[in-house]
């Protein structure tokens, strides 16, 4: 979730990968080991999300054998977004607004909130019966009109994140929330904990780690120009 700040321009005759619509020389898809996850996962991207080089909302998809990626603003309820029936009080929402250092158990990576920002009694009973996660990929403002836009997600159970590691990103974002991840660090940290699967985290972060360093070796001769993006 970001303001979008300039990159770097490729050859409009640059192959496009299908999957990831990526140009080629950075996708990582055809070296993605897919992630066979319990926890089904659900992302919405804003229609404006335009990041097609450092975002990692169709990549995240690509990565997992159990998830659903739509673009759009706004559905009837979260069976039409799936397209499939699913309850959403049995589905978790990342929550968008920041949860509290202190209101985390220590060790603890992963909260439920009550809808008035509070961790709930039994964080244990609240994660156990989560069938599925919905993940917004855009700007934080793109993210919260999907949130007001969809009023289903109220519904939803809301979890919060306080990642014990940075993102990747490092450098080329700078996020405004020491918890700021992209989409495809927040799924990968959700679905290890839910299951219990560090792997999960390993593996796709590894992934991303890899996209990261095709980026950087294809805008390495601008690198003096270019400058980190800024999110809002």
């Amino acid at each position: 979730m970001r303001q979008h700040a300039r990159s770097p321009v490729f050859d409009p005759a640059e192959p496009v990968c299908p999957r990831c619509l990526k140009p080629m020389v950075l996708s990582v898809c055809d070296e993605v080991v897919p992630v066979d996850n319990r926890v089904a996962v659900l992302i919405l991207q804003h229609p404006q999300e335009q990041d097609k080089l450092l975002g990692t909302g169709r990549l995240t998809a690509v990565h997992l054998t159990n998830a659903t990626f739509k673009v759009g603003l706004s559905w009837a309820s979260l069976a039409k977004a799936l397209g499939r029936p699913a309850d959403p009080k049995r589905w978790a929402i990342l929550h968008l607004g920041s949860a509290r250092p202190k209101d985390f158990p220590k060790g603890r990576e992963l909260i439920v909130l009550d809808k008035k920002g509070n961790p709930v009694a039994d964080q244990d009973v609240a994660l156990a019966d989560i069938d599925g996660v919905v993940v917004f990929d855009g700007t934080w403002s793109q993210a919260k009109t999907l949130w007001w836009r969809n009023p289903w997600v109220l519904k939803a159970k809301r979890v919060a994140l306080n990642p014990r590691r940075p993102s990747l990103y490092g450098k080329l974002r700078r996020e405004p929330r020491r918890e700021g991840l992209s989409t495809l660090e927040a799924t990968a940290l959700l679905l290890s904990h839910l299951e219990r699967r560090p792997e999960i985290e390993t593996q796709m972060r590894a992934t991303f780690a890899r996209m990261l360093d095709r980026y950087r070796q294809a805008v390495a001769p601008d690198a003096a120009r270019l400058q980190p993006e800024a999110r809002d």
